[in-house]
């Protein structure tokens, strides 16, 4: 179960704008690791988000790195 200490705000500059976003930390570590596959920064990973955004920057980031992570398993499926 996730409590308050395990999300992080951190300030973000989105679209040349700055603002900050909280989410829990394993997503913060998902978040980098798909900027870092596609070569961007975070910021520009969140500006695309909020591009195409619906409800606020913290549940479409979610909904963003879920859906990345279906993308990546049906692409890369794991054998057991």
């Amino acid at each position: 179960m996730t409590n308050s200490k395990d999300i992080k705000k951190r300030s973000v500059t989105i679209s040349g704008h700055p603002t900050s976003i909280s989410i829990e930390t394993e997503f913060w570590d998902i978040l980098k690791s798909i900027a870092t596959r596609q070569e961007i920064s975070i910021n520009d990973l969140l500006s695309r988000i909020d591009d195409g955004r619906e409800g606020n920057l913290s549940s479409a980031t979610r909904i963003y790195i879920l859906k990345d992570l279906i993308s990546e398993n049906q692409t890369h499926p794991k054998h057991s």
